[in-house]
């Protein structure tokens, strides 16, 4: 039981969050260190979990990872009651036909607070939405778990990634092909950007084909990309329906920080590495991590390598794979290191050595020696 217990440390993590943003004030700024420093010193001193124990129990597994979906809404309706104001229609709805003020509900804040709170409430919804989202969209055969998924991902505009991450990431992973891959010498804040729009086009042209093998039309509702979009969109008028304009700006900020934090995590999981295309995934293909805190908390997404040399595998059954390239640390200390390009290079200059010398194939020193002419 203690290992179905572990997974369900994200609900301790969040409901910690949310507790301080809602007391507010310098609450939310306490709340933030306290929040960063149970990940990377909880996965810089307890070490790493190597366990691979069986979980047969499917039910608990999936309510598990349905369970959030209501805990993702309360993360964005926390963050719509920080700038809820006494004109929106929600509120002004509710005092005239119910008498009841929902502005006694808005914690006390400031525009420094609202500004804090947005990456610490990303944080939350990443690591809640988009990493139980990553899961679901695997499991393709399902259809509900895939909707799940999307709706979890369309509240960091991000509903495609059910389609780009499945059939383009884990196909082209590791070579230039693959715009979630950040090559040598690539920062993370370029990487953002060019693998914003990459994703979105291949996502595009992965549909494109779909539906044109079945002579259905791009513009119309059979197109999932274009659903995508809808989701997101029905969700920031939700949103402004709830706290008007600035409703609308909170959803947009906490989105594409959300966003912005994925494609920080695929940076950190892939950069650097080489593969060639005419060879299947390996594990050595992707940065793993065995840290205690981020695998509990991240359902084993740190498990990286193996969930790329087997992508259909469900978490609780990904292996440690003790022997595949190593991360820096945890998720979260990883993360704060990429945030500076400088000690990120000089960090990973040494580790992208170490792989080439130790994992790269012949054909794949080939390619890294021409990329480096």
């Amino acid at each position: 039981m203690l290992h179905y217990l572990k997974f369900f440390n994200f609900y301790i993590a969040v409901l910690f969050g949310l507790t301080a943003i809602w007391i507010g004030g310098s609450a939310i700024y306490v709340g933030f260190g306290i929040y960063i420093a149970f990940y990377v010193l909880g996965d810089a001193f307890l070490g790493d979990d190597l366990s691979e124990p069986p979980l047969l129990n499917a039910r608990l597994l999936k309510y598990m990872l349905y369970s959030a979906l209501p805990l993702s809404l309360c993360i964005v309706t926390t963050a719509l009651i920080l700038v809820v104001t006494p004109d929106t229609p929600l509120a002004h709805l509710l005092l005239a036909q119910y008498n009841i003020d929902i502005m006694v509900l808005k914690p006390d804040v400031t525009v420094m607070h609202i500004v804090i709170a947005v990456p610490f409430l990303a944080l939350m919804l990443g690591g809640v939405a988009t990493v139980v989202a990553h899961e679901l969209v695997h499991r393709v055969g399902n259809r509900v778990s895939v909707s799940v998924g999307r709706w979890l991902l369309a509240f960091s505009f991000d509903a495609n990634f059910s389609i780009e991450h499945v059939y383009n990431h884990h196909v082209k992973v590791a070579t230039p092909d693959d715009p979630a891959t950040a090559p040598r010498g690539r920062n993370v804040y370029t990487h953002f950007i060019l693998a914003f729009i990459g994703t979105q086009r291949a996502g595009w042209h992965i549909e494109s084909k779909r539906l044109k093998k079945k002579n259905q039309s791009m513009f119309s509702w059979h197109n999932a990309c274009i659903r995508g979009w809808l989701m997101s969109l029905s969700i920031a008028c939700v949103s402004y329906l709830f706290a008007g304009v600035y409703g609308v700006i909170m959803f947009i900020a906490l989105g594409f920080t959300t966003k912005f934090i994925l494609e920080i995590v695929n940076y950190m999981e892939h950069y650097g590495l080489v593969r060639d295309p005419r060879q299947p995934v390996r594990p050595r293909h992707s940065w793993n991590s065995n840290r205690r805190i981020s695998c509990w908390t991240m359902f084993n997404l740190p498990r990286h390598s193996h969930h790329h040399a087997q992508g259909a595998v469900p978490f609780e059954k990904l292996k440690s794979l003790q022997d595949s390239p190593q991360m820096i640390g945890g998720y979260i200390s990883t993360m704060g290191l990429a945030l500076v390009p400088p000690l990120w290079f000089h960090i990973m200059d040494k580790k992208l050595k170490h792989w080439d010398e130790h994992y790269a194939s012949d054909r794949e020193r080939e390619i890294i020696a021409t990329m480096q002419k």
